[in-house]
């Protein structure tokens, strides 16, 4: 049994977590279908989110409400773990073609941390082939103080700045939040020589209130000491607000 759950986990990464995180039970993966060797059946999820760059402000606003709304769901959970996503653009997301419902395309670059707040932290990366575990009988050093992802303003498309160890080593972190933000809703997303984010060019009157903008940018690069953790709380609110006007 062991074995076996080894070899899955390193050959067959996205078939790991679609069946250990079913989209029957709300997780935002693909439905498994079945596999034979290393390939991995799964059900049809719709067109890229990249296809809707351009879509009504309606249909934007509400992807990326459901996209904010992934980012907590992985981070904060009633089970005692988190899943970090290491590889975020518009081609890794899609859109289910009769509920809209937003999906995980790409499953093979996330990072899965399995915590026991009372004791000691496992975590297990499961990228680029290869399996890596920590196991503290002590906790380690700053592990229970909040981690705040640096903000990273490269020239290339979809940038994100991360440490695996440091994400495997504290039990609150603002990756996912930070990774959606920076390079699918802000202003600093970039794209397929596109800019502006998924929330480019809002109605007037959003535009001139200057809240999500605000929002947004804080989300992706906090001016204030665990900025990004509010602002997070904030635009998911006002972005579940703002779809519901729309609507």
């Amino acid at each position: 049994e062991n074995l076996s759950c080894y070899v899955l986990m390193k050959f067959l990464k996205t078939s790991f977590y679609i069946q250990s995180f079913p989209s029957d039970e709300g997780w935002p993966f693909a439905k498994y279908l079945g596999a034979c060797g290393r390939m991995v059946a799964v059900n049809y999820v719709g067109e890229e989110l990249w296809s809707y760059f351009n879509a009504p402000w309606e249909k934007r606003v509400d992807l990326a409400w459901q996209l904010m709304e992934i980012a907590e769901q992985l981070t904060n959970n009633d089970f005692e773990f988190a899943l970090y996503l290491l590889d975020v653009s518009f081609d890794n997301f899609a859109v289910g073609p009769r509920d809209g419902k937003v999906i995980i395309v790409d499953a093979e670059n996330v990072l899965l941390l399995i915590i026991f707040r009372h004791t000691y932290v496992l975590s297990s990366s499961l990228t680029f082939f290869f399996t890596v575990s920590l196991y503290f009988a002590d906790k380690p050093e700053n592990w229970d103080v909040w981690y705040e992802s640096k903000f990273d303003d490269c020239d290339k498309e979809a940038c994100l700045s991360f440490s695996k160890e440091i994400l495997c080593a504290r039990v609150t972190v603002d990756h996912n939040y930070y990774a959606i933000c920076q390079n699918l809703l802000s202003r600093h997303a970039t794209w397929r020589g596109t800019s502006g984010g998924l929330l480019h060019d809002p109605p007037t009157e959003i535009a001139k209130d200057g809240r999500l903008e605000a929002l947004l940018d804080e989300c992706a690069n906090p001016k204030k000491r665990y900025g990004r953790f509010q602002a997070a709380k904030e635009l998911r609110e006002y972005l579940a607000q703002l779809s519901n006007n729309v609507r």
